[in-house]
């Protein structure tokens, strides 16, 4: 009687002890890095950690690296907690790398308004030949079929995602069995997942999702910051503010503040090259570029240095970033490009401006000073005698006759202690 009693209770208080269950939830949202692929990894660790039903990851994501992408997708089917994928709030996209990452979703699901697709492989750095070409297809094909099989869904799609660049609705991918489920909001995802079953490399579960008690996990403030400045344009235009923050700090020095902040940037610069595919020939045309900066200021081009700068920026921005895979999908955008371009190349222009009208200025400090200015003869310069200038007593020397004492003369000459003199045919 006891024991009846006993699983009375039971049964009446495990939706209670289900209830208690938690969810794991994280969100991605922009271009897929090696900082966004070490946040998932973090989250399945974490969800394994807290014995967590699932991890649910919010994806919006235009694309991104092939190397990161590839590490996502495997942490994704080979971990030891249920992964939901979920393309959210309306309005986002699960563009190319989005697409190998919701296949591999145990659980696949998508928002109202929002699409997938646009998978096939591109060259952001001019354009590969048919060979290279379809050796990049037949490789993101295999790569995406054999994610498919996994998970069991529609290969065909998933082939014509790559090869055609099909993007499709919520509604579309839901028939075509790419994804699993349609949901408004989280609660109503996992209200709809509880009771499935998941296949793991451990054996099959149950996904008791309903009720369940949610906990957001955020990137910390550095993986934030290091997620930023991973963006192609972040860093570019990093690396032009260093660039131009070295720049003024060695032509005014203690001037501090520009070479700290240059400092820093081209620090964070290279922190940010370092996780993206740097073409190395583009980074080393825009450092060629400052050089050819610095020599139009020492070596008379008639302006041929600085434009050849301008040339060598605009090439090397354009070259910076080559995808060692034609899967990445890096870039500059182009706006970015031809605006830093233009205001580099202004800033250091009118920096060579101003250096030359610096070097045209009359002397303001040692013995040239004296040059054009107006003194009297002490004596008879025949040719040589005194005079006065300013006060204090100089030996002359007259380049035109006799100057008699008393007369106004010039000095058009100096050497030494000597001033060469003209007479202006004036006396005091």
């Amino acid at each position: 009687m006891k024991n009846k009693i006993f699983f009375l209770v039971f049964l009446a208080c495990f939706p209670l002890m289900l209830s208690a269950q938690r969810v794991v939830m994280i969100k991605i949202d922009g271009a897929i890095n090696p900082v966004s692929a070490s946040f998932v990894h973090n989250g399945i660790e974490k969800a394994t950690k807290e014995k967590a039903v699932c991890l649910v990851i919010h994806l919006n994501t235009p694309g991104g690296l092939l190397q990161s992408t590839r590490t996502i997708v495997s942490d994704i089917l080979t971990s030891p907690v249920p992964v939901v994928v979920y393309v959210s709030p309306s309005g986002s996209h699960a563009g190319s790398a989005g697409v190998f990452i919701t296949l591999a979703a145990h659980v696949a699901a998508m928002a109202p308004g929002t699409n997938i697709g646009a998978a096939h492989p591109v060259n952001l750095v001019g354009k590969t030949d048919s060979v290279m070409n379809v050796k990049a297809t037949n490789d993101a094909v295999a790569f995406i079929r054999s994610i498919a099989e996994k998970r069991k869904r529609n290969l065909e799609w998933s082939e014509d995602a790559v090869r055609n660049s099909l993007s499709i609705t919520e509604n579309e991918a839901l028939n075509k069995k790419v994804i699993d489920y349609i949901a408004a909001n989280e609660n109503e995802l996992l209200n709809q997942i509880d009771g499935r079953n998941v296949e793991l490399g451990s054996g099959n579960v149950t996904l008791h999702t309903k009720g369940a008690k949610i906990q957001y996990v955020e990137m910390s403030a550095s993986e934030k910051l290091l997620d930023f400045i991973s963006n192609p344009d972040v860093a570019y235009v990093l690396l032009m503010l260093g660039m131009a923050g070295i720049y003024f700090e060695l032509f005014n020095p203690g001037a501090v503040l520009p070479g700290v902040v240059g400092v820093i940037s081209l620090i964070l610069a290279f922190y940010a090259m370092n996780t993206l595919p740097v073409n190395y020939a583009g980074l080393m045309l825009i450092v060629f570029s400052l050089v050819l900066f610095l020599l139009e200021i020492k070596v008379v081009s008639h302006g041929v240095l600085a434009i050849g700068g301008v040339v060598s920026l605009f090439l090397g921005s354009v070259m910076l970033f080559k995808s060692s895979s034609s899967l990445d999908m890096i870039k500059i955008s182009t706006g970015v490009v031809v605006s830093v371009t233009v205001l580099s190349a202004t800033f250091f222009l009118c920096v060579i401006v101003l250096g030359l009208r610096a070097q045209r200025l009359k002397t303001v400090t040692g013995i040239n000073i004296l040059l054009g200015q107006t003194g009297e003869a002490l004596s008879l310069l025949n040719p040589q005698g005194q005079l006065q200038l300013n006060g204090e007593v100089w030996t002359a020397e007259s380049t035109k006759g006799k100057i008699n004492k008393g007369e106004l003369v010039k000095v058009i000459k100096v050497k030494g202690l000597t001033l060469f003199v003209e007479p202006l045919g004036r006396t005091v």
